[in-house]
């Protein structure tokens, strides 16, 4: 028995070891945990149960029959944060490069399929060269089957990507199709293909971190929605993170013990709208000072930072929230911004997580290029996904909502629950001296008279007032009171039921 024994925790120490030593050692150089050691930080410590740790590849091309380590570069099984069930693989760059195998995909699709059966999170760490080469097509099929699982978890449990090396090739779209994509700056990319693929093809000439680093991928593409110092920084992240979502689509986010009085009062929120409407201000103030302990975990940061979106808590309950940001572009619209903005709705309302959606919008940018792009399209992303969305949504207007844009940001015709306005708000077709000119076109050239008009039009629209009396705003309310105002209308709508008409499923305009 000692001997079966012993021989279980030489075969496991191997296992363990990865790629060996020495490689363990190269991808320290590279300021690179290994597989087990980003696991260990990223799970409760001592909850994590391996599976399928003794897997060995079964091709025999190639001389591989005569490599056959365990485990198969990738890392597989379960462990909790914060005794939270998660599911977890974690990619061996220190075995064959964590190349992926029929087995190695196996062992991905064995986890994913047991975490949409038990209802938990995926969190997959990606450090891959990709197909394994020597195995020809049956990678590739398991490369389909990896995203076959993803496409069927998508909206069933919530799917979070780290990528903590390479991500090359076939193996970008198992992450592109997952709820959010975290980045490590300087020693990860991703790229369907790679610098001299695209130097043979197009005679660009290009660095993989400016094909696909993590800069590109947060401020360019939109592709991942963060990317963090190293990995350590990255892992606690995605702890914090995991802390706002539920674990599945059939279960509420949790809820955790707060220590801030729901009927906070913020004088400073009377002064937070400039007097000149063309002034800036900075919409974070805003949202910090509605959440819980002003904690915000925001989403895509450095991307179309004219609109914000993240998660708080309010009474302990995760909220999401979108929000113009009059920083930038003045909190216009765009292509950017309405896609941004409707991912986010979409994850919020298929995981029910309320909406909290914070207006200051001008309208939708306008310009060649925005049209030529499809900003018809893309912007009707925004309004499809709030006109979908049968979670809680409470809108507050702080400033200017104009146009078609007021009507996409969460209005109460696309169903909204609960509409408030601060006094400062204006709600109209569009700002008074564009109105103004249009209306009263034949008098342009009598300065004194367009002023009175527009003097008359900013009476008596601009304001929220119009609105409110057609019941399209529920209140206006004051600015120091939206804490509470918006806390008790979530509270009211805890057990809120909407459905939809019977669909198999809707055609977004994507």
């Amino acid at each position: 028995m000692k001997d079966i024994l012993l021989e279980l925790e030489n075969r496991r120490n191997a296992a363990r070891l990865g790629g060996g030593e020495s490689r363990i050692a190269s991808q320290h150089d590279k300021g690179k945990l290994t597989a087990r050691e980003r696991i260990d930080l990223l799970v409760d410590e001592g909850s994590f149960e391996e599976y399928d740790m003794f897997v060995a590849h079964r091709c025999i091309d190639f001389g591989m029959e005569e490599n056959r380590p365990y485990g198969d570069g990738v890392v597989t099984g379960w462990g909790t944060i914060n005794g939270r069930l998660v599911y977890v693989f974690s990619q061996d760059f220190t075995v064959l490069g964590g190349s992926v195998s029929a087995t190695h995909a196996k062992k991905i699709c064995k986890i994913m399929d047991m975490a949409m059966q038990n209802g938990a999170p995926v969190i997959g760490i990606n450090d891959s060269g990709g197909a394994r080469i020597q195995e020809g097509v049956d990678s590739l099929a398991g490369y389909g089957d990896v995203f076959q699982r993803n496409i069927m978890a998508s909206g069933v449990v919530p799917q979070i990507s780290l990528i903590m090396g390479p991500c090359a090739g076939g193996a970008v779209y198992s992450p592109a199709m997952t709820d959010f994509i975290f980045m490590v700056k300087d020693s990860s990319y991703m790229f369907v293909t790679g610098p001299d693929v695209v130097k043979t093809v197009t005679n660009e000439h290009v660095t993989a971190e400016e094909l696909g680093g993590a800069s590109t991928h947060t401020r360019k593409s939109s592709v991942a929605d963060g990317a963090f110092e190293n990995d350590v920084e990255a892992l606690a992240e995605v702890r914090r993170l995991i802390d706002f979502l539920p674990a599945n689509n059939r279960e509420k986010p949790p809820v955790r013990p707060f220590f801030d009085d729901v009927d906070r009062v913020e004088t400073s929120l009377d002064t937070l709208v400039p007097e000149n409407p063309n002034s800036p201000y900075d919409m974070k103030e805003l949202i910090l000072k509605i959440g819980d302990e002003g904690d915000f975990y925001e989403i895509q940061e450095e991307f179309a930072k004219n609109i914000i979106t993240g998660f708080i808590r309010m009474e302990g309950q995760t909220v999401g929230v979108v929000a113009n940001q009059p920083m930038v572009l003045a909190g216009v619209l765009d292509i950017d911004s309405a896609r941004k903005a409707a991912r986010f709705v979409r994850f919020c309302d298929a995981f029910e997580i309320p909406i909290l959606t914070l207006v200051d919008v001008p309208g939708f940018l306008p310009g060649t290029k925005q049209e030529y792009d499809g900003v018809i399209k893309h912007g009707a992303k925004l309004l499809f996904a709030y006109g979908e969305a049968t979670v809680p949504k409470v809108t507050v207007i702080t400033r200017k909502a104009y146009g078609g844009a007021y009507v996409v940001m969460a209005s109460k015709h696309l169903r909204a629950d609960v509409n408030y306005a601060w006094p400062t708000s204006e709600i109209a077709v569009m700002g008074a001296k564009g109105a103004t000119e249009i209306l009263y076109r034949s008098e342009l050239g009598d300065t004194d008279k367009i002023a009175q008009r527009t003097k008359e039009y900013e009476d008596a629209f601009a304001n929220p007032f119009v609105a409110a009396e057609r019941g399209f705003i529920d209140e206006v309310i004051q600015p120091r009171s939206t804490r509470k105002r918006v806390a008790r209308a979530f509270a009211m709508l805890r057990n809120k039921k909407q459905d939809m008409p019977w669909k198999k499923h809707d055609n977004i305009p994507l």
